[in-house]
């Protein structure tokens, strides 16, 4: 056990340097001035053949925006994040139930125009698709979608469905046709799928679990064909599950090394949700200081994460 915990004292210690830049510890309650982004821009990256440029740290549509009650904290968390810069939102009809989008629906009623917005069906049928995307609209606030995706496929026979005659796959590229939606996307947290997915459709996008973690239980041998095909193909990689519902930060990763650790991979952006406004500052601050992390830095992360 004391050799145990000695190995994560030292890989802790690996990290010391990146750490004693002060961004692990912030005042409490404060906030940025909302023309801080036009003082410190957040650093961009393409996303992919839609060729936007998004800022590398984007806002997730879950945790407090997908609570019933936390209306007014939800709108204070969005309206914030795109005050310092934030350019990118991710949600989806089952977070609360449509809960996110109506929130993000408020803002968008006057900001659309600040957003590349995203959210997703998680019905992998054509009318059920269709049905869904009229009601994202109505509860968004907006006449079309920038990226649309199909949620949560995490089997060959969803992917089979999506892509068959009565497939959500249809159904996105009639929306798409129609100018409903711009881009097509797939989210899923298994490698080897995701890469099957881009193989055999033109998606646009993919939003795939990327942490510490992850990297190591789902196969990293994987996930590296999965980003090399898709920089192959120009598909955009939009990184999610950074803090792997928490369980990374519990091992003794702060969130600061999680977000270097999924940035210093081939992603375009990751998302992250919100539990309360102050952790904007945090992680925009992080994204604005930001640098790729050494091998060895990132093999002392791994190591912690699956201590």
């Amino acid at each position: 056990m004391s050799q145990r915990i000695g190995r994560r004292d030292l890989l802790k210690s690996v990290l010391a340097t990146t750490a004693a830049t002060g961004l692990g510890a912030f005042a409490g309650g404060q906030h940025w001035p909302a023309n801080a982004a036009e003082n410190a821009a957040m650093p961009k990256r393409r996303l992919g053949k839609t060729n936007y440029e998004v800022g590398i740290f984007s806002l997730g549509g879950q945790s407090t925006l997908e609570q019933d009650g936390t209306r007014d904290a939800s709108l204070e968390i969005i309206n914030h994040a795109l005050d310092l810069g934030v350019n990118y939102i991710d949600t989806a009809v089952r977070y609360g139930g449509g809960i996110s989008e109506t929130y993000i629906g408020e803002v968008m009623a006057d900001r659309r125009d600040e957003v590349f917005l995203a959210t997703k069906s998680h019905d992998y049928s054509y009318d059920g698709t269709l049905r869904l995307c009229e009601q994202s609209l109505e509860r968004l606030q907006t006449d079309h979608i920038d990226l649309y995706q199909h949620h949560a496929v995490d089997g060959f026979d969803e992917l089979d469905q999506i892509g068959g005659e009565d497939g959500a796959l249809r159904a996105f590229n009639r929306l798409q046709d129609e100018g409903v939606i711009s881009f097509k996307g797939i989210t899923g947290h298994t490698p080897a799928l995701m890469t099957e997915a881009i193989e055999r459709h033109d998606y646009d996008c993919v939003l795939i679990s990327l942490n510490a973690a992850d990297m190591n239980l789902n196969g990293p041998e994987d996930m590296d064909e999965f980003l090399e095909k898709a920089a192959e193909k120009d598909v955009g990689v939009i990184a999610m599950k950074v803090v792997s519902r928490g369980s990374v930060l519990d091992r003794g990763v702060n969130m600061q090394q999680a977000l270097s650790y999924t940035l210093s991979q081939r992603v375009a952006t990751a998302i992250v949700g919100i539990t309360e406004v102050g952790q904007v500052d945090e992680d925009v601050e992080i994204a604005r200081n930001f640098d790729i992390l050494s091998g060895e830095e990132l093999d002392a992360i791994r190591e912690i994460a699956l201590a």
